[in-house]
């Protein structure tokens, strides 16, 4: 096949904006242009791409994995300019959960640019099936979870753990045990994050596993504005350490240690392939890996430590 790269822009455009005129604009082609190569990449296929209908157009089986590839190569293409043109520059797409954008990828990421002033970074929370999705069609660079991601065609970088924690009042009821089982918290009315956290989307598979079939009492926009709420006495609610511990020093909060499994989880990276990243991508990853933000390793490590025997 004799494919060419203004080719494959037109078509990821025409493919994201479900519309040929739309994706023609975005990719400064007239309609009637835009629409001969794609009839032109269609022959050189052999492949129908897009199903067409008065409300636009429509990816085909064979269509959807070309827009996977084609998106995969036009980044590659991009990692070529950055580091042939200036290797010390370029943009980093991340996906990330809630916890990752909320407590340590500011930080992490203000010390990163200030190591690398040319690099950009396009940074979007998402749950962990997106983050996953987006790694592996190329339209992120690097994504950030918690937790074990059902995927065997991703790299896979853990470096550092989540633990989860159960937020109460100073003087709740469950205050006076140093730790309980999440089964044992279904009695009181639970917090939580808003629609679309990962947070939320994980302790939902919690709630139903326990038998949990209460709604929510309430849904907030940050660990913050949870933390206000259970030190008011309104609920309690599932807050990683790190969020839990920082608010803590201002507020009048009582922590106590999950006893679950699943309360603690290890944190990764997910790449396509580490070595095929340009630099400033691989120097971002060595530092997540190196610096393990928030102390989380020393604690994953310590755990280990303590339970062997």
């Amino acid at each position: 096949m004799n494919l060419e790269l203004i080719d494959l822009k037109l078509f990821v455009c025409i493919a994201e904006c479900g519309n040929l005129t739309h994706g023609a604009e975005k990719a400064f082609l007239s309609p009637p242009a835009a629409s001969a190569r794609i009839k032109s990449l269609e022959q050189e296929t052999g492949q129908q791409l897009f199903l067409r209908s008065n409300k636009g157009v429509t990816l085909t089986d064979a269509g959807k994995v070309f827009l996977r590839q084609a998106r995969l190569v036009l980044r590659q293409v991009d990692f070529l300019i950055e580091e042939m043109i200036n290797p010390d520059s370029g943009h980093i797409r991340i996906s990330a959960n809630t916890t990752a954008l909320t407590e340590f990828l500011p930080e992490t990421l203000a010390h990163f640019l200030s190591k690398w002033p040319g690099v950009t970074v396009d940074l979007q929370e998402r749950l962990t099936r997106d983050i996953v999705r987006s790694v592996a069609d190329g339209t992120s660079d690097l994504g950030i979870i918690s937790g074990d991601p059902k995927t065997d065609d991703l790299d896979i970088i853990p470096f550092s753990a989540d633990r989860l924690m159960l937020a109460t009042s100073a003087h709740h009821p469950l205050t006076k045990s140093d730790g309980v089982m999440f089964k044992d918290t279904l009695n009181f009315e639970h917090i939580s994050l808003h629609e679309g956290s990962t947070l939320l989307d994980f302790l939902r598979r919690q709630f139903r596993r326990s038998g949990y079939e209460k709604h929510l009492r309430l849904q907030v926009r940050s660990f913050e504005a949870m933390c206000r709420l259970i030190e008011a006495g309104v609920g309690i609610g599932i807050v990683p350490e790190s969020a839990a511990n920082r608010h803590r020093k201002t507020m009048n909060i009582a922590l106590l240690n999950l006893q679950d499994d699943w309360s603690i989880r290890t944190r990764s990276v997910l790449v396509r392939d580490r070595t095929n990243l340009p630099p400033a991508a691989r120097a971002l990853v060595d530092m997540l890996v190196e610096s393990s933000p928030g102390g989380e390793r020393l604690m994953m490590e310590n755990s280990a430590s303590s339970a062997s025997p």
